[in-house]
């Protein structure tokens, strides 16, 4: 086993805002677990709630956060440590470049011993839980044997290999959708997964994609990764727009990818009936409806999206193959010294992925 530092250097949540860099004991690692040496870790739309103290990761007598915990789960690293049976048990030896689902599935509840394991009753997730699944904004990290690991090949560059993740989660989305060629989709939100979702949204070629962003940098972003038509709801009637590109019918999908409650009543009228309407966001707050639109006006489909069950070797294949892209995406690169930094840099309008490279 080849010998690593007794400690490192990682973040820890010790509550909202109360984040801080410190030293900590470098993960040894058990049987059929893995430790790597992080490369790079991404800040995610929900890492900015749960930094701001949002009642669905903080609320309650059993919060879904159990702090103090080192957050991050959109990562990817080097093997430098294996476990007994590990190597066999994955598939894997030391010096790969690696990641792994950011759900650290129990492998014993219904969902995962029938094959839904991103629904693991459990819910352990990499970044959320101490002691559990610590995350990646360290220098190293650990995986545990329940863990599925996948290599990335040499054909996927580094900053490609920083967004596998948001991208695994993003074909989950577009799969949800269920696109046919003939469909108007409609993309509400232009950040990394709206961009994600972008690209694999025109690999279905539908005949029209719509994105809707209120910042005009980002449109233009998605304009160049083949969006039809691009429009920012704060300048533009939306709404209007997109009733008349269809005759007056709605889109046929709307993936909703902003985070805004006002992205989920916006969608719903603008979707036609019989339509598809796919929630993937994370909320920092309620939202509300009149659900008879739902129902009784519309008959829609409603669909969540969670994770990205199984397609993170699709993501792999994509990007050795060149028909999805990562320019643009990462604007900007912190080490862990400047977590804060990058923090404010990720709530900032002219920021896309944020990345912390330990």
């Amino acid at each position: 086993m080849n010998k690593i530092p007794e400690m490192m250097k990682a973040v820890v949540c010790y509550g909202p805002e109360d984040y801080r860099v410190e030293e900590a004991k470098t993960p040894v690692p058990g049987a059929g677990e893995v430790v790597i040496k992080v490369e790079a870790c991404g800040i995610c739309g929900s890492d900015i709630k749960v930094y701001h103290g949002a009642d669905m990761y903080w609320a309650g007598e059993d919060p879904w956060l159990k702090a103090p915990v080192i957050p991050g789960h959109e990562f990817y690293g080097t093997v430098v440590q294996l476990g007994d049976g590990a190597a066999e048990l994955h598939g894997i030896e030391v010096g790969d470049k690696v990641t792994t689902d950011q759900i650290n599935p129990c492998g014993n509840c219904w969902y995962c011993r029938t094959g839904k394991y991103w629904m693991c009753q459990v819910h352990n997730m990499y970044g959320f839980q101490q002691g559990v699944a610590e995350g990646a904004m360290a220098e190293y990290m650990k995986f545990s044997n329940k863990s599925t690991i996948y290599k990335v090949t040499d054909g996927v560059t580094d900053i490609e290999a920083s967004l596998i993740e948001p991208m695994a989660c993003a074909v989950h989305a577009v799969q949800r959708a269920t696109i046919e060629f003939e469909d108007c989709v409609v993309l509400a939100g232009a950040g990394t997964l709206g961009l994600c979702m972008l690209q694999f949204i025109k690999l279905k070629t539908p005949k029209e994609i719509v994105v809707l962003d209120a910042n005009d940098k980002r449109l233009e972003l998605a304009k160049s990764f083949g969006a039809d038509l691009c429009i920012n709801p704060v300048k533009e009637d939306a709404i209007e727009k997109i009733k008349s590109l269809t005759n007056g019918y709605g889109c046929d999908v709307y993936i909703e990818a902003t985070g805004n409650p006002k992205g989920v009543t916006q969608g719903l009228e603008m979707t036609r009936k019989l339509g598809r309407f796919v929630e993937f966001s994370v909320f920092g707050q309620e939202t509300t409806t009149d659900w008879s639109v739902i129902g009784d006006k519309k008959e829609l489909d409603i669909r969540g999206s969670h994770l990205g069950p199984y397609t993170y070797p699709v993501v792999i294949d994509l990007f050795e193959r060149g028909l999805i892209s990562a320019e643009g995406i990462v604007t900007h690169t912190y080490k862990l010294d400047d977590f804060q930094e990058a923090m404010e840099m990720a709530q900032d309008s002219s920021a896309i992925k944020v990345s912390i490279r330990p």
